[in-house]
Parts: structure tokens; C-alpha cells; sequence
């Protein structure tokens, strides 16, 4: 912890969870989004979702991996280790952002298009 003097920085706690593989069932996803909770209401500023164990991924996993970010209800939700085929299945529906890249076509998280004063408008 910092003791908040000058320079000090305020400690950010990121936590890890796991998601099982080689697909997670029903009850995993419900004991991973209680865990979320939890988390969360520990004081975690974000948590990290390791897909890196999933090696059939399908529908099913794309779904675990909504529902855990619904649990996150806005808060830093981020999936690594994503095989590419979980990355495919992931663009296609849409929740690309998961794994903190940006959809084709939308600027990167965190980049903001700027307009400038003699652009056309389109």
C-alpha cells in the first residue's frame, strides 16, 4: 500500500481467474461469475479471465465468457490466452473487445478519433 505522499502511487489490484478446459460446463461458469462477484466486491480494480485451457472451443465457451462479462456489470473484464480459434469464434459474435483488441473497422480501446477543423463533412 502507499502511503500516499508525494510520488506515491495507489496500489491497482488486478485478479486472475481461470476458465477451464477443455470447455467449461454450466456449473464452472456459475462458480466463475460468483467468484467475479466476489472479487469485485474485494476491492479488485479488474480481473483478468485465462482462456488458455480451452481447447474446443464453441458457442458454449463464447457464451461462458458473456455471461462472466455481464457478472462484471461495466467493471475491467479482460480475457487472455485465447486460442485462435476462440479469438474467430469471439470476432464473429462480436465480443472481440474481450480480449482488448478492437473490432475491424473500430478504433483500438483507449484511441479517440479526433475531427479536425476544415474536415468535410460526410
Amino acid at each position: 500500500m502507499s502511503s500516499g505522499g508525494p510520488g506515491s502511487h495507489s496500489c491497482v489490484e488486478i485478479m486472475r481467474l481461470v476458465l477451464p478446459g477443455p470447455r467449461p460446463t454450466a456449473q464452472d461458469v456459475d462458480g466463475l461469475s460468483a467468484r467475479l462477484v466476489r472479487l469485485y466486491e474485494g476491492g479488485a480494480a479488474a480481473v483478468v479471465c485465462d482462456a488458455g485451457a480451452v481447447t474446443a472451443p464453441d458457442l458454449g465457451v463464447v457464451e461462458a465468457l458473456a455471461r462472466l462479462r455481464l457478472a462484471a456489470r461495466g467493471r475491467p473484464f479482460r480475457v487472455t490466452g485465447a486460442a485462435p480459434a476462440l479469438r474467430a469464434l469471439l470476432d464473429l459474435v462480436g465480443l472481440l473487445e474481450l480480449l482488448g483488441e478492437a473490432e475491424q473497422g473500430e478504433p483500438a480501446v483507449g484511441v479517440q478519433e479526433g475531427v479536425e477543423p476544415d474536415d468535410f463533412a460526410v
